[in-house]
């Protein structure tokens, strides 16, 4: 899957990035990586993260406990349903180091969730923890969204439920173009006050990593 996904994001050119962006914030790092709604766009979030050098630990279904645990989600191990990997600096950032940003890949996948035992109410109870810890603890949170027309749907469809359990909550969101035909996300992000910016393509998110940690 991520070979697939390396050779879409080469054949890509970024453009010009939509009217009425905002700055790109700064976040510092450790950065957690996980997904809302088991989607494979989670792989894609870590293909650009690894495209812009930037080290991170990474789980499917991270509890608020494994979250405070901090570098290393103490030390869990993957299983089935179940996917742990860490590729933080441990010389910079030992394991036990708070997380200080987490980036949420947003996309409902029912294969997904049911490979990790959840259904769209659970994954959503949560997903809803993981933010609530995220934001009690400011743990900078990113909502990303580059599942396209795709990983969107009705309102109260899988997808739209996993956008409003994270989406309205971020202190950033970045999407591609085909994600936001609708300016759904622009609008959550002018009613929050919400960092924003729109991309047209996936690869385009790597320039916008670089600047939010280096």
């Amino acid at each position: 899957m991520k070979k697939a996904l390396v050779i879409l994001f080469a054949a890509a050119s970024v453009v010009t990035l939509a009217a009425g962006q905002t700055a790109v914030p700064k976040a510092k790092l450790p950065v957690l990586t996980t997904s809302a709604g088991q989607s494979n766009d989670v792989n894609a979030l870590n293909i650009v993260l690894e495209e812009a050098d930037i080290k991170y630990d990474y789980c499917d279904v991270p509890t608020p406990e494994m979250v405070a645990a901090g570098v290393g989600l103490g030390n869990k191990q993957s299983a089935e349903g179940f996917h742990v990997e860490s590729t933080t600096d441990l010389a910079k950032f030992p394991k036990g180091t708070p997380f200080k940003a987490c980036l949420v890949a947003i996309g409902a996948s029912l294969k997904g969730m049911g490979a990790s035992g959840l259904t769209i109410d659970t994954e959503e109870a949560r997903v809803k923890k993981l933010v609530d810890y995220c934001k009690k603890n400011k743990i900078f949170l990113v909502a990303v969204h580059v599942g396209g027309e795709a990983g969107r749907g009705p309102a109260g469809s899988d997808n739209e439920r996993m956008i409003d359990a994270v989406a309205p909550l971020a202190d950033f969101i970045v999407v591609t173009k085909d994600s936001n035909k609708d300016g759904r996300f622009s609008k959550i992000a002018e009613k929050g006050k919400i960092g924003f910016q729109q991309v047209d393509y996936a690869l385009g998110l790597v320039d916008i990593v670089k600047k939010m940690f280096n």
